[in-house]
């Protein structure tokens, strides 16, 4: 009776072609991992926004121009030494008002726009991977977040998938 000394070859193979299937199934999950990445970012931006819009809305309140004049417009120390515009009570879509506010680092970030509409977008990512900003249009309406991409329909997302980033 022989003893058997090791795997044959038969064996070897067949391992190494289930590896290979496993690898070839497994592998898209982690080769987008940076467009994910980059769309949770600009969900923790999108956040820090609306955090800071809470408190911008809560000095605005406390002040008493949380309905602003005509055109909803006013001002507010929200104590960084310089003064917020606000647009019924929410900080008014102007880059230098969102940085304002939210206190980001135009060194990683791309923040542009003016007239109510502000573009968000991390240095170095591509075009449509972005989130925009609207100002308050209506007294007691929020400001509203949107993307470039859009969906089959043409439709805009509030948030660019992995795909865009």
């Amino acid at each position: 009776m022989q003893k058997q000394q090791g795997f044959t070859l038969i064996e070897l193979v067949v391992v190494i072609i289930i590896l290979g299937i496993l690898a070839v199934t497994a592998a898209p999950k982690f080769i987008n991992l940076q467009g994910d990445a980059r769309v949770s970012t600009l969900q923790g931006v999108k956040a820090a926004i609306q955090s800071a819009n809470s408190l911008v809305y809560s000095k605005s309140a406390l002040a008493g121009v949380e309905k602003g004049d005509a055109d909803g417009k006013a001002t507010v120390d929200i104590g960084t030494g310089t003064v917020l515009n606000v647009v019924y009570g929410y900080t008014a879509g102007s880059a230098a008002d969102v940085i304002n506010a939210v206190d980001m680092s135009t060194d990683d970030w791309s923040i542009t726009g003016t007239g109510g509409i502000v573009t968000i977008q991390q240095v170095g990512a591509p075009a449509g991977c972005n989130i925009i900003y609207t100002e308050s249009q209506s007294e007691g309406a929020l400001p509203i977040f949107t993307s470039d991409a859009e969906d089959g329909d043409g439709n805009s997302l509030t948030m660019p998938t992995a795909s865009e980033c």
